[in-house]
């Protein structure tokens, strides 16, 4: 996979790009990260990328002419095009795992006021990281880039990833490492044992429990298996007699 990330601030993607996981993934050919600076293709004397918006108002918007330049020398057949912004769809894991199929993705990171609303009609996908609002798009450039890459093939073993939360459609169960009794809290005694099948559903069990106490919401996405239908009706009466 190729990603291409159009920006005003190349210099914030240097930590990111050359610190672990990313970092071998590029060194070992596994995704390749081009950035091109949106200033490049300007065409005044002083390299201006923004003016002030019609209708008055603060601050100043991206222009269409100089986007659609950097996006003419940049795009190819295997292109998809994401706008970073606020008015974007969402982004979740299922738009991760879509995207990480994808050959080359060219991001547009928006600053100031944002772009021109006629930069929208040349890319495919908008989208936003969360509800709230940062000074650019460069770090919603790095989350989409950082998940995306993660997935791709041999960067991470299947495993690790495979059970992370979200992925399955639901939130991870909890995880737990040595020492086994630190200041009198012990793992609990399931995860020692070495019943796979006990384990498999300790960890199934506190992944609904996690999901219905803190994301309910993420229920009216998953489909439940009789397994957890019953383990779920269980989670829910032991959190109703603990509220009482």
């Amino acid at each position: 996979m190729k990603i291409k990330i159009i920006t005003l601030f190349k210099e914030m993607f240097i930590p990111f790009l050359e610190t672990s996981i990313i970092k071998r993934a590029i060194n070992n050919n596994l995704v390749e990260v081009e950035l091109i600076d949106l200033r490049a293709y300007a065409n005044d004397k002083h390299n201006h990328v923004d003016d002030t918006p019609y209708g008055g108002g603060v601050g100043m918007v991206i222009k269409v002419d100089v986007v659609k330049r950097a996006l003419d020398a940049n795009k190819t057949n295997a292109s998809k095009v994401i706008l970073t912004t606020p008015k974007g769809k969402t982004y979740n894991q299922q738009i991760v795992n879509s995207l990480a199929k994808e050959k080359e993705i060219i991001i547009l990171c928006g600053h100031y006021e944002g772009f021109d609303e006629r930069v929208c009609q040349y890319v495919d996908e908008e989208i936003s990281i969360g509800d709230y609002v940062l000074t650019g798009g460069e770090i919603a450039a790095m989350v989409i880039a950082d998940s995306v890459i993660r997935l791709q093939k041999d960067v991470l073993t299947k495993g690790s990833y495979e059970d992370d939360s979200f992925q399955t459609g639901l939130l991870e169960y909890p995880q737990y490492t040595r020492p086994f009794n630190f200041l009198g809290s012990e793992v609990p005694q399931v995860l020692v044992n070495g019943n796979h099948e006990e384990i498999r559903k300790y960890r199934l069990y506190e992944s609904l429990k996690t999901t219905y106490l803190r994301r309910k919401d993420l229920f009216s996405k998953y489909e439940l298996n009789q397994e957890e239908q019953e383990m779920l009706e269980k989670i829910k009466k032991e959190a109703l007699q603990t509220t009482k």
